[in-house]
């Protein structure tokens, strides 16, 4: 047996790879070697957020992330007082999985209810004469900065500016701005900003934006490729484009390494697609394709992926919420299954289905989870063969469950042995 890279004998008439030969092909395939790690380089390796809180600009204050979990509470207080009664709201069989659930629900509203907090300046605000945005963008700065060092803040905050259309394109640049400079100024960018450019029809829009980006960065003497930014998939033209290319990877692209999601955008991508307002949904099959094109587009890339939201409040009567309940709950759920990990909440009730959802979608699977990669790090095989690529799967799923608060890392160690250091390794991290 020769080893690899020798000019070895062939196995039957003395034929081999020739230097040459061999040489020709590492040059052949440098630049795509180069090119794989550039543009899939894998998982960013951090936490993601379960979904993101759109807040209108204006109706953003210091407390915002306390009463939303405040009145999620009062909710669930109303309409489900008890595992029993939510079981029942939700059609959810399993009652001793629910009770878990619920105890560890109620805490996460109390500790951390809000992930990702996004203050809008974009449909959630609207038009507004130019002095009370720029007053608005720099309000919000300020209170960012201070909930910041407070110690209150969600682990990801940031903004939704206007988009980058003729029509709103300098009101949308000027409050990034002023957003941008006045969080500089009051002690610098906080690890978790986030920014969401809406409404991209072009390539070049997000071209357009990596470049005010990298134009402050240099101006402020920040490390290049500081600022990320989400990319909203709202209209047709970022999944389809006239040359019959998928624009979104376009997209991902000419973000020059700074996209860190895509974000679909529910309604205004089926209103795009002619869908009708009672039909407009996360499952209706245009969310579906356009989703699918997503997932593909971002695969390997580091970028990640959010579902959109439900616009069914959870409000009025109890029999009401408890539709609306359902409602959510459900779509939360299949969007977990099909690999979409985020999504948008809309209300502060949204929350505790929200998170009955992800929290049952992880410890459901815990024990049969942590027993299949036990398995396959032992080599000892069992029902399921797994490959490389489904271990990977399998300790990804164990990282998000104790990312959100679903699983405790302490049993995830004693159901497999693996540290924390040793999961995010085996999940690409």
């Amino acid at each position: 047996m020769t080893g690899v890279g020798a000019d070895a004998t062939g196995p039957a008439d003395g034929a081999s790879f020739s230097t040459a030969a061999r040489a020709a092909v590492e040059a052949l395939l440098a630049p795509v070697d180069a090119d794989l790690a550039h543009r899939y380089p894998g998982e960013p390796g951090t936490r993601q957020p379960v979904h993101t809180v759109y807040v209108p600009a204006d109706a953003f204050g210091a407390d915002t992330v306390r009463e939303w979990g405040r009145r999620a509470l009062e909710a669930l207080d109303r309409h489900a007082a008890t595992p029993a009664e939510l079981a029942r709201a939700l059609g959810v069989a399993d009652d001793e999985l629910l009770a878990d659930v619920y105890a560890r629900v109620r805490a996460k509203l109390e500790r951390e209810p809000i992930e990702d907090l996004r203050i809008d300046f974009e449909d959630g605000y609207g038009p507004r004469p130019d002095a009370e945005e720029d007053a608005a963008a720099v309000r919000a700065a300020e209170l960012v900065a201070a909930t910041v060092a407070e110690g209150g803040a969600p682990p990801y905050l940031g903004i939704r500016i206007k988009c980058m259309e003729a029509a709103v394109r300098a009101r949308g640049i000027r409050t990034l701005e002023l957003f941008l400079a006045t969080l500089s100024a009051a002690g610098g960018l906080p690890d978790g900003l986030v920014l969401t450019l809406p409404k991209v029809t072009y390539a070049e829009q997000v071209t357009a934006l990596v470049r005010l980006l990298e134009d402050f960065e240099g101006r402020a003497g920040l490390p290049a490729g500081r600022i990320g930014f989400e990319i909203q998939i709202e209209t047709t033209q970022a999944i389809l484009g006239p040359d019959g290319r998928a624009t979104v990877a376009r997209m991902i692209e000419a973000a020059g390494g700074r996209a860190t999601g895509l974000h679909y955008g529910t309604f205004d991508y089926s209103a795009a697609c002619g869908v009708s307002a009672a039909h407009q949904s996360m499952d209706h099959p245009v969310a579906d394709h356009a989703k699918a094109v997503m997932q593909v587009a971002a695969a390997g890339t580091g970028v990640r992926l959010s579902d959109g939201s439900t616009n069914v409040l959870p409000t009025g009567s109890t029999e009401q919420v408890h539709a609306a309940w359902r409602l959510h709950h459900d779509l939360v759920r299949r969007s977990l299954a099909r690999a979409y990990y985020q999504g948008w909440d809309m209300h502060p009730a949204h929350l505790p289905t929200r998170y009955v959802a992800v929290y049952s979608f992880y410890r459901e699977g815990l024990a049969a989870a942590a027993a299949r990669l036990a398995a396959y790090l032992a080599k000892t095989g069992g029902a399921v063969m797994d490959e490389p690529a489904t271990a990977r799967a399998l300790s990804g799923y164990l990282v998000r469950g104790v990312d959100c608060g679903a699983v405790d890392l302490a049993e995830v160690t004693a159901l497999t042995g693996l540290d924390r250091a040793r999961l995010n390794a085996l999940a690409g991290r």
